[in-house]
């Protein structure tokens, strides 16, 4: 017992390990997959995060863009050094110039798709020197008249914290021989699969070793979840292994989640399912009037498939029996006083109809005579007809006779009906009848159904499983009061 506990408590550490180690594995994919998205705000604010991950995502500064800002920061610093005023100023003023318009033509940030930010460059810019034209906004802030007019320090201040941080954020990433963007995550994740794999071998040898009958293939798809971690594409889908091993690791709890997924699935399946099994049926239903098998029943004609009797019974006439003996030794039985207060009532109606009658109402104890006249005649009929009733039930002859008369009745039903060419008939409402019940019903299964049943479902098995440890639990109380 030691011995299994510790085994249990070793897979239960190994578990956990592995679910840590896929976690993190999670965790890279989805910063991966971030990355480019979210580069700005790397940049920003976290800059060491760009300056390792860039090479692995093939990120390299712009040289357009970068030769821009360079061209900037000389300007910065001959004005530093000889005026806002010199030849020297000017000069870099018409190269910045020149390089507005090229950046606006070329449009550097297209190629990583960050067109918006060009946009937001240009508008800014149009709204500082108050232009309509990006490139006439370019070449008039970068001047000496309009620098001195606003000012040189207020200028290249607002350049550099409104349009610097656009321009810098802009990058260039190289391309391979596919055609696509070089991005080398692969060499980050491989580890991470070469363990998985490895832990997955080894899981389906060990299965394998456990249940001989089981294939490879069988082996490997017992933990099917696990093969998302060998993926190199959709990577994303790494969250429901994942998921699963943090639950089997009992690191989280997901029950509850997995619960509601389940039952997600089964009330769609059981929706589906319903549908199909009742259109079915009432489709059957349908084809066998088609067919003219109702026909045949009523006729009680030989047909091309014949009726399968299981226990030599002819179950209509037993039924039939069944409910003529509870009706008259259970029911009747019990609503005789009704019986007979509906018979005294229509007698005493007779009686008030009687011209005869109605004279002799003036006479004093001529209406007592006929209450209690009217009593013993309704309780003498109800009684008279309940026992000729029990009679003809416990008669062998009486029963043999209302058999006959049962088979008469279906044979007269079905050639009565055939002769009058009414089958035909009844058939075409039937089968628009069922056809209806398809339309207004079965087809309309609304969730709601399905989602009540399945809580009733889950009330059952959580009492059932609760009711043993209440017993449990009341046992052991007499127990120790014993």
């Amino acid at each position: 017992m030691t011995n299994r506990k510790s085994l249990k408590l070793r897979n239960l550490y190994f578990e956990r390990l592995m679910a840590v180690i896929a976690t993190v594995n999670l965790c890279l994919v989805l910063f991966n997959l971030s990355y480019i998205p979210w580069r700005n705000f790397y940049w920003r604010r976290l800059p060491q995060v760009t300056q390792i991950y860039d090479p692995i995502k093939g990120i390299e500064p712009h040289r357009e863009t970068e030769n821009y800002l360079a061209t900037v920061n000389s300007l910065e610093e001959q004005v530093s050094q000889t005026g806002l005023q010199s030849p020297q100023v000017q000069t870099k003023l018409e190269e910045l110039g020149r390089l507005s318009t090229e950046m606006i033509d070329s449009n550097p940030f297209a190629a990583i798709d960050k067109s918006g930010t060009l946009e937001k460059i240009k508008n800014r810019i149009r709204d500082r020197t108050r232009q309509k034209s990006a490139k006439t906004a370019f070449a008039t802030f970068w001047s000496q008249t309009y620098l001195t007019q606003k000012g040189w320090i207020s200028e290249i201040n607002f350049f550099n914290q409104k349009i610097r941080p656009l321009i810098a954020s802009n990058y260039y990433r190289q391309i391979g021989e596919s055609g696509e963007f070089i991005d080398d995550f692969w060499l980050i994740d491989l580890p991470f699969v070469i363990l998985f794999g490895a832990e997955l071998l080894a899981r389906s040898f060990y299965l394998r070793r456990s249940h001989p009958s089981f294939s490879w293939v069988n082996a490997i798809l017992w933990r099917w979840y696990d093969l998302f971690l060998l993926l190199p594409f959709w990577r994303w889908l790494r969250i429901i292994p994942v998921l699963i091993r943090l639950d089997q690791a009992r690191v989280f709890n997901l029950q509850s989640l997995r619960q509601q997924i389940n039952q997600g699935i089964v009330a769609n399946f059981a929706e589906e399912l319903t549908e199909i099994v009742v259109i079915r049926v009432i489709n059957q239903i349908q084809g066998s009037i088609q067919r003219g098998e109702l026909t045949r029943w009523l006729s009680q004609q030989e047909n091309l498939r014949p009726y399968i009797d299981i226990n030599n019974i002819n179950e209509v006439e037993a039924i039939a029996g069944i409910f003529v003996q509870t009706v008259v030794y259970q029911v009747l039985p019990k609503i005789q006083p009704d019986i007979v207060a509906i018979l005294r009532h229509n007698i005493a109606t007779v009686f008030q109809q009687v011209p005869v009658y109605r004279n002799l109402q003036n006479f004093p104890g001529v209406g007592e005579i006929e209450t209690q006249l009217s009593e013993q005649l309704a309780t003498q009929i109800a009684t008279n007809l309940y026992n000729a009733l029990v009679s003809a039930v416990e008669d062998p002859v009486g029963a043999k006779l209302s058999g006959q008369l049962v088979q008469h009745f279906s044979k007269a039903l079905g050639a009565e009906v055939q002769n009058k060419h009414v089958l035909s008939q009844i058939q075409s409402l039937l089968f628009d009848f069922l056809e209806e019940i398809k339309l207004n019903y079965v087809q309309r299964l609304s969730q709601e159904d399905i989602d009540q049943i399945l809580e009733q479902t889950r009330q059952i098995k959580t009492q059932a499983s609760v009711q043993p440890l209440v017993n449990r639990g009341a046992t052991l109380s007499q127990t120790r009061k014993m």
